[in-house]
């Protein structure tokens, strides 16, 4: 039994966490700056965010690494320090977990290439694996409890990073894939499709994050139920509905949206909730409250045109232009 499932028998649900992007900016964080960087210039600053979300409620904190492979990296001329960041991305995590009065998990942040597989694109199969299995390196090396591949659109790719990760080290994985196209990933992948191909894996969990809006991500956790009855699920939803203002990208979901859908989601069968792009401490801390019935479950309903002062800057976390990410 390895420490998720040891976790998921003591506390059915886990709550992870939300947003990384939008809470660097609010640190000093520039727009096209790569966040990975800062877990070495700026660790106590990536640490302060960790912290909030474990002072929230958080049982899982993702690591500041969603952008950690050499692909990504190389963006900035910064591939060659692969390992370095993503080692340091878990010792940042590491430090706010250790200190903690009670169990929090780290799992180790493992985003999308941004570049397509071959025959679509230049990037062969093993170029792929390797790719992962220096970040997920990295991430073991630092102290990651579980890895964590998530916002994927290509079950080829996550295949790729599953197997990546599995040379260098036997930390359990957990996947999640964006379904942001009507129900399906970019690629065309359902809910149903996804939890047929990973099944084979012998992932820890599955589930999906990000997504076009709250009810077609909570569609496809259902779909994913009534597939695999048995399997860990995971929903880590936005927060809401994104709207361009300017160059903030706006989030409408407030902390008690966001609590609904988490009493909503566990209902549905997830158990591991949390929240991505535009999600604060604030909403996992309403979630926290809601799921551990500490309060009732708010009667809200997510309104389009009801903005919260949640903001994502256009190319930071999420550098949504070039591949949507955890914000």
């Amino acid at each position: 039994m390895n420490k998720l499932q040891q976790f998921l028998a003591e506390k059915e649900t886990l709550v992870l966490d939300g947003a990384m992007g939008t809470m660097l900016f609010a640190v000093g964080l520039t727009s096209g700056d790569p966040p990975e960087e800062w877990n070495v210039s700026e660790p106590a600053k990536v640490q302060s965010v960790h912290q909030a979300y474990v002072d929230a409620g958080s049982d899982i904190i993702l690591t500041n690494s969603f952008g950690g492979t050499s692909y990504r990296l190389k963006l900035h001329k910064m591939q060659d320090r692969v390992v370095e960041f993503n080692r340091a991305a878990a010792q940042n995590a590491r430090v706010v977990v250790d200190s903690a009065e009670r169990n929090v998990l780290v799992a180790g942040s493992m985003g999308p290439s941004g570049e397509l597989l071959q025959p679509m694109g230049d990037m062969s199969y093993e170029q792929c694996k390797a790719a992962f299995a220096e970040q997920a390196q990295g991430l073991a090396e630092g102290g990651a409890d579980l890895l964590w591949i998530e916002t994927m659109s290509d079950l080829d790719e996550v295949r790729a990073a599953v197997e990546g990760a599995r040379s260098v080290c036997d930390l359990p994985i957990c996947a999640t894939m964006s379904f942001d196209t009507k129900g399906r990933t970019m690629m065309g992948v359902t809910g149903k499709s996804m939890v047929v191909a990973m099944s084979e894996l012998g992932l820890a969990g599955i589930g999906a994050n990000c997504g076009n809006n709250l009810p077609e991500t909570e569609a496809v956790l259902q779909e994913m139920r009534a597939a695999a009855p048995e399997m860990t699920l995971i929903i880590k939803a936005n927060a809401g509905i994104p709207q361009w203002v300017g160059e903030d990208l706006v989030y409408n979901g407030t902390p008690d949206v966001m609590a609904a859908y988490a009493h909503r989601s566990r209902a549905n069968g997830a158990q591991l909730i949390g929240g991505c792009c535009g999600s604060s401490p604030e909403h996992i801390a309403r979630m926290v409250q809601v799921l551990s019935g500490e309060i009732p479950v708010p009667d809200v309903v997510e309104k389009k045109a009801e903005m919260a002062p949640v903001v994502a800057k256009a190319g930071g976390r999420d550098r949504r232009r070039r591949k949507r990410r955890r914000a």
